[in-house]
Formats: structure tokens, C-alpha cells, sequence
């Protein structure tokens, strides 16, 4: 992996400050970039909003921000606030998954955000209990858990058992029951079929699959009109350098293709999209402690682990990685050293899952260099297990 020219010499001021360096650096250039692109190529009718839990530090919400999004994607009262006080009205906000307290929903109702994602039908007299309370309507979508699925995608959120949504097979039960809430203003469907994907072809399928569910609804329920039509998210990133990136401009084409098809002109079709817009602006800097052989294996320990950059173990892949070559003096005449060969990284844990790259190839590491972790600026930090063992959270420089 090539580090950046600008990040290197970032990661050289700060280990020249002389302290054990465990770091984030985010770049939020390519994330402004992306918007801009993708809001230049997206059929009429298309709104992006930025999903937050990718990475909710105030400089990639001002970025959102100011790249004119047309909103953010919660998924809790937290996050809500976190939007708000970074500039976005509560009625730029839609909010997503399963779960949500009395206390949220009552955040939602009195602030008028733009759309709640009703998850069952548990959630929707919960929230038309408190619209009555309030006297107030709450525009509503609702989740389906399609019959459909992604089978190559990194995570999947529809077909089979899920706690997603409500089962497709299940629509003519539930949908009657919320369009007799009176305070519950029915606008349209959310399917997230998956996350991840490098397909266009596959994402697009999804969506004429959801178009197709839409017309059903729409014919079984006279009145009824899905106007905003969330297809979540889903745009993969291409962690393992293969070269093929996920092509929205294809994807784009498809969709207004799809559009025209099924003569859906005029409606809303909502993107929320969080790794794809974030992942490339984020850097994970740690400092490598000690390398020692075990059994024919090299293991790299560096000063964070997956308190701090949980991701690859979580997923079980290895993010896009390259050594700064710090010069450091050795410590002793044994010490270990890595050259041309392939080594797992770790952090200080003391847990056998703290793993941060398996089986990677490197060709030159010793004590005292900078493991960089590229594609870290979605589902880093936030994603970690911050509070194990305690240890100081890992500084985040914005440049």
C-alpha cells in the first residue's frame, strides 16, 4: 500500500513529539469528492444521506454538511443530538433500526425529524401512542426483511431470520394495522438487502426487486403511494486491493433505467451511505512495540489493537496496510526484525482476538516503525472496544 505523501509526513511530526504514537488521521478531501461525484451522476430524485455510524467525528459531519446532503441517517437518540449540534435540522434526519425507546421516539416526535423507520409493528403503536400524546403526525416508512438476499455481500440484512424489519410474507398483517394509525403518515418502504457490495449489478438487482415489492403494495392497497422508496446503503469498498471498486456511475444508470421502467418518475429514493463516502478519509497510525518468533510465525505487537481498530478482526479481513520507517536504534543485539515475509499484526491486549492483520505480507518492519491501516475512516474508533483493559484512546488529527 502507498501512504499518502501528506499523511507520512503527518505521522512523522507526531512521532517526532517523542510519545508512543496510536492515532487516527483523517483526510475528509476524498469524502467531500465522493458527495460531490455522486451527486453529479444520481438519476433525478435520488437524495444521499450521510449514515453516521460510519464515523460520527464532527469533522465528517461538517463535511456532510457542507457538501450538502440531504441528510443524516441515526440509529439512536445519541447520534441524533451528535447531527444536530454539528448543524443538520432535525428534520434533514431519518431514523433507522430496531429497538428504539420510548424516550427516542419521543426525541423524534417532538423535533420533527423527517422520517421514522418503523421496524414492527410493536414499534409503530409505540409511536402513535406518542403522537397522540403530542397531538403531532410522524411521517413513517416501513422496513421490509425481503425474501431476497446478496449472497457475496460482506453483511447481509434481508432473507431468512432477522431482527430487521418486517418479513415480506407478513405485509398484508402489518401494513393495514399502521395505516390505521392516524397519526402515523405512511410514505413508503425501506430495503436494505445488504452491505458492502462490489457488484453494481447485484445492488441493482435489489432495487428492481423492491420496486417490484412497491407495485405489489400499491395494487393490493387502492390510495396507498410509496413515494420514498430507502434502498439503505450497501456501496462496497474494495479492502483487499483487488481493483475493482463498486461502480455507481453503472449503478446510477441502472437505476434511472429502472425508473423509467416501472414509471416511478416524481418519487424520493433515499441512499444511506456511510463506508463509501468515509472509509478512504481515515488512517490508523500505531506504533509497533515488539516483533518476536513464535513457532515459524512472526507476530508484530504494536500499541493498539482492537480496543482501537476493531474492524479487522470483526470481520475478518486484513484493511489495506504500510510501514513508516522511523530508524529506530535497537535495543538489543537479538531483536527481532521483519523482512520480505508474511506476519500477523496484533495489539497489546491480552486476548487472543486481538488480531489486527493476519498472514500479511511485508517486506521490511522493525521496533520503533508506524503501522498504518488505510480505509479507516469508517467503522474505526467507533466501532472498538474502547473501555477493555482501559488503556488511553488513540488521539484523532484532522488535517
Amino acid at each position: 500500500m502507498h501512504i499518502p505523501e501528506h499523511i507520512e509526513d503527518k505521522i512523522r511530526d507526531e512521532a517526532a513529539k517523542g510519545h508512543t504514537l496510536n492515532c487516527y488521521i483523517y483526510d475528509t478531501t476524498p469524502m467531500r469528492q465522493k458527495i460531490k461525484t455522486l451527486q453529479a451522476m444520481m438519476p433525478q430524485g435520488v437524495e444521499i444521506f450521510y449514515a453516521m455510524k460510519a464515523n460520527s467525528h464532527p469533522a465528517f459531519l461538517q463535511t456532510a454538511l457542507e457538501s450538502k446532503v440531504e441528510g443524516i441517517e441515526i440509529a439512536s437518540l445519541g447520534e441524533a443530538k451528535k447531527a444536530v449540534d454539528a448543524g443538520f435540522d432535525a428534520s434533514r434526519l431519518i431514523y433507522t433500526g430496531p429497538g428504539k425507546s420510548p424516550e427516542e421516539l419521543r426525541w423524534c416526535v417532538k423535533h420533527g425529524i423527517r422520517t421514522v423507520h418503523i421496524e414492527s409493528l410493536t414499534e409503530a403503536y409505540r409511536l402513535h401512542q406518542i403522537c397522540c400524546e403530542y397531538g403531532q403526525s410522524q411521517d413513517v416508512l416501513l422496513r421490509i426483511n425481503a425474501n431476497f438476499d446478496i449472497h457475496e455481500a460482506q453483511t447481509t440484512f434481508s432473507g431468512g431470520s432477522k431482527k430487521f424489519g418486517v418479513d415480506e410474507e407478513k405485509i398484508d398483517d402489518v401494513l393495514p394495522e399502521i395505516l390505521a394509525l392516524d397519526y402515523l403518515n405512511f410514505r413508503g418502504l425501506h430495503v436494505y438487502a445488504a452491505s458492502g457490495v462490489l457488484k453494481f449489478e447485484d445492488l441493482l438487482k435489489n432495487c428492481e426487486l423492491v420496486f417490484q415489492l412497491t407495485k405489489n403494495i400499491e395494487a393490493n392497497y387502492p390510495g396507498v403511494c410509496c413515494d420514498i422508496i430507502d434502498f439503505g446503503g450497501g456501496f462496497g469498498v474494495d479492502y483487499l486491493e483487488t481493483g475493482h471498486d463498486f461502480d455507481a456511475e453503472a449503478w446510477a444508470k441502472g437505476l434511472h433505467d429502472l425508473i423509467e421502467t416501472y414509471q416511478f418518475e416524481g418519487r424520493h429514493f433515499e441512499l444511506e451511505l456511510g463506508r463509501y463516502l468515509a472509509a478512504d478519509s481515515g488512517f490508523f497510525c500505531t506504533e509497533i512495540l515488539d516483533i518476536k518468533e513464535s513457532r515459524g510465525k512472526k507476530q508484530v505487537i504494536c500499541s493498539g489493537g482492537i480496543n482501537h481498530f476493531r474492524r479487522p478482526a470483526a470481520l475478518g479481513i486484513n484493511h489495506p496496510m504500510g510501514i513508516v520507517w522511523m530508524s529506530r536504534p535497537k535495543l538489543h543485539t537479538y531483536q527481532e526484525r521483519v523482512r520480505d515475509e508474511h506476519v500477523y499484526f496484533g495489539g497489546p491486549l491480552c486476548t487472543g482476538a486481538d488480531k489486527l492483520a493476519n498472514d500479511v505480507a511485508i517486506d521490511a518492519a522493525d521496533i520503533g516503525d508506524i503501522a498504518v491501516f488505510a480505509l479507516a475512516g469508517a467503522y474505526g474508533l467507533s466501532m472498538s472496544n474502547q473501555a477493555f483493559l482501559s488503556h488511553p484512546l488513540p488521539q484523532e488529527i484532522v488535517l
